[in-house]
């Protein structure tokens, strides 16, 4: 319980029912000015600006809403993320698609408890990060702040990242409500979806990660059906309140979000963030005038207040003091982010792993192979104190190893040095100005962030990848980058290639430890890789309008017959897997599939058990089929285990529009498992609830 709190009546670990009652009796004594305050963050636009471009440490501290001393009323203490903590030089994670390509539901709740604690440690009691918004193209410039093109596994992941942050008494958001995936035109864009669309595809992760308990929902800055998502009753009372039953406040996206703050508090903003902007400037005149009734503005800070006197008379599990941020512990919980993250590829041949007794000349070539790269430079900047990259990395793994860098530029230096290599790592893909947060409105950082030019590699990487082909067959290729990279016109050029994400302050040693296999890879594509970009969903990042359509990722590729390159749910391994014929039981509306998984090969590693799910005769069109559960396993050389995976008839349910609501079947269903999306590694079962 902390001590502003213990000003009040309240008591630690005090009921919600207490809570209540408590903020029933003290919103009467507020001030207006109060309770504006209170759902107003207290930072000045000017300031934001310069943490932004001039002081270039954006959210070093917490962004505050105002704390109302005399009643010991606490505030909102905000950090953004969602690759650690943005204040101070904080643990930095690989980013969340690379986690999502771990499918470690575990894992991810353990980062979320180390970034509870670190944001504790400096001063917060608030997380922005837990961004489980849909990239249905690739080319988005914050796909690399999700999960992955999955609604299914979106919400799974969001959810335990939710429950590790919320075990430190940190309230958790998720973001950004709702059908945000355009950066560049995310200030102007108006988006739109038939609303079986948007309830089956755009919404569950968000309503997964609430019923996870999610104390936040942010909105977002694009409009949504002409109103703007922060200002939308449809999302923030119709669905937010009413359908799902949300109890916990919101929050708008910062600065440009609300534009109205009588329709936005009257349709359901809470807060608004982080400036003193429209709260502040209008609401007083409104309520004056009559256009707003006061009780509009009790309501939300009843939300607000409720929420935060939850989390801030909570038990700490643990005390919080500075020598926990970036602790030996914590950079080892990201270090093993990277290494579950990172997923092969390509290993014709097995070169991977390398030997490292017979491995004594290594060319490390390409710009990005001795580059810090962590990702986007704009709100989920993280700043750590350090750095791996991949050269660095291999230096450390190999110290008596005789290790060469060239940036590439030089094709026929690179040809020499490759040519006498016993190991060729070439590291391509992207950086922060390649995609990330658009900032491009400021003249001085034109080049910075927004959507991705294109989905293939810079003409550099691939004029060297190219340039290199039949030099040295151990020869690697590293891709660092967000989501989906197109690679058909070299793939066939190299021997090995691993993606590798924007994997952290401990990339470089991750991918050392997994290319001299003392980690065996098991990342999965939480995306699909195509072989062309038209056959994603069409994406404009200058639009105005734009419908988003039903289908998207690999649902979309097997609805139109599309052969792909990879498949969503894939990767290798340095060990081989059995899974066993499925077994199949349904009770009490719920199926669940058992099968039996062994590790048939002679290295420690984990497998990725996926179960799919389709319908045959459908009154509604469907997809092929969808994820509905997975489960990592990890088993030494020879050793079984029993896998049991399942799904709810509700899980499958339709949403009717003429109902407006979700509709079961009673239909035959086919369940699919196995360790990737693709039909010819899944066996099948049918089925029906019962």
């Amino acid at each position: 319980m902390r001590d502003v709190v213990k000003n009040t009546k309240l008591t630690e670990d005090c009921s919600k029912e207490d809570i209540k009652r408590f903020v029933d009796e003290i919103i009467p004594q507020l001030t207006l000015d109060e309770k504006i305050g209170i759902m107003s963050g207290q930072s000045t636009e000017e300031k934001l600006m310069d943490d932004l471009f001039v002081i270039e440490h954006y959210n070093m501290k917490p962004y505050p809403t105002k704390v109302i001393d005399r009643l010991g009323l606490p505030n909102v203490r905000f950090v953004d993320g969602p690759r650690g903590v943005v204040a101070g030089s904080s643990t930095c994670f690989p980013v969340s698609m690379a986690r999502g390509a771990s499918f470690d539901r575990e894992l991810e709740e353990k980062i979320g408890e180390v970034i509870g604690a670190e944001i504790r440690a400096q001063g917060g009691n608030y997380f922005g990060g837990v961004c489980i918004n849909l990239p249905r193209n690739p080319r988005w410039g914050r796909a690399q702040e999700c999960y992955g093109e999955d609604q299914y596994h979106l919400g799974e992941m969001g959810a335990a990242l939710t429950k590790g942050v919320q075990s430190q008494n940190v309230m958790a958001c998720i973001k950004h409500f709702a059908m945000n995936s355009i950066e560049n035109a995310r200030f102007k864009a108006d988006v739109f979806a038939d609303k079986r669309t948007l309830h089956e595809v755009y919404l569950p992760h968000f309503k997964r990660c609430i019923e996870a308990g999610a104390a936040s929902v942010m909105g977002a800055y694009n409009k949504v059906y002409g109103d703007q998502a922060s200002e939308s009753k449809l999302l923030l009372k119709d669905i937010l309140r009413t359908m799902w039953g949300f109890e916990g406040f919101t929050l708008s996206d910062f600065i440009w979000a609300v534009k109205d703050a009588v329709k936005a508090v009257q349709n359901g903003m809470n807060i608004e963030m982080p400036s003193l902007l429209c709260y502040v400037n209008q609401l007083p005149d409104a309520v004056a005038e009559g256009r707003i009734d006061e009780k509009d503005i009790d309501e939300a800070v009843g939300y607000i207040l409720r929420t935060i006197l939850y989390f801030e008379t909570r038990k700490d599990p643990k005390g919080y003091k500075a020598d926990c941020i970036a602790s030996a512990e914590h950079i080892a919980v990201a270090r093993r982010a990277a290494e579950e993250s990172m997923v092969l590829l390509k290993n014709e041949g097995n070169i991977l792993p390398f030997h490292s007794e017979k491995t004594n000349r290594i060319v490390v070539l390409g710009v990005l192979g001795n580059t810090e790269n962590i990702g986007d430079h704009g709100s989920s900047k993280v700043h750590p104190w350090y750095t791996v990259t991949p050269l660095r990395g291999l230096m450390r793994k190999m110290p008596t190893a005789e290790i060469l860098y060239h940036d590439g530029n030089d094709l026929e230096k690179a040809r020499s040095l490759a040519k006498e290599a016993d190991a060729v790592i070439i590291v391509a893909g992207y950086i922060h100005s390649d995609e990330g947060e658009f900032l491009a409105d400021r003249s001085d950082i034109a080049e910075m962030g927004g959507d991705r030019a294109s989905m293939r590699l810079h003409k550099r990487d691939i004029d060297l990848i190219k340039g290199l082909k039949g030099v040295n067959p151990n020869t690697v290729v590293s891709l660092v980058g967000s989501s989906a990279i197109l690679i058909d016109e070299w793939e066939q050029d190299v021997s090995a290639i691993l993606f590798s994400f924007y994997s952290g302050m401990e990339g470089g040693n991750a991918l050392a430890d997994i290319l001299f296999g003392d980690v065996c890879p098991s990342g999965k594509l939480p995306y699909t890789v195509a072989y062309k970009e038209d056959d994603y969903p069409e994406f404009d990042p200058d639009c105005t309008s734009i419908t988003y359509e039903y289908y998207h990722g690999y649902a979309k590729m097997e609805k139109e017959n599309k052969n792909v390159l990879y498949p969503f749910g894939y990767g290798l391994s340095y060990t081989t897997f059995d899974i066993s014929a499925p077994q199949i039981s349904s009770f009490n509306n719920k199926a669940k599939i058992t099968v039996t998984v062994k590790n048939t090969g002679s290295r420690k590693g984990a497998e990725i058990v996926q179960l799919y799910v389709g319908c045959e005769e459908s009154s509604v069109d469907r997809p092929v089929k969808v994820l509905k559960d997975f489960a990592r396993i990890e088993l030494n050389p020879g050793e079984e285990r029993e896998v049991c995976l399942q799904v709810s008839q509700e899980n499958m349910a339709y949403f009717d529009e003429t109902k407006n609501e979700f509709v079961q079947e009673d239909i035959v269903y086919v369940a699919y498992i196995g360790n990737c999306s693709r039909m010819k590694d899944l066996q099948s079962v049918k089925f029906t609830f019962r």
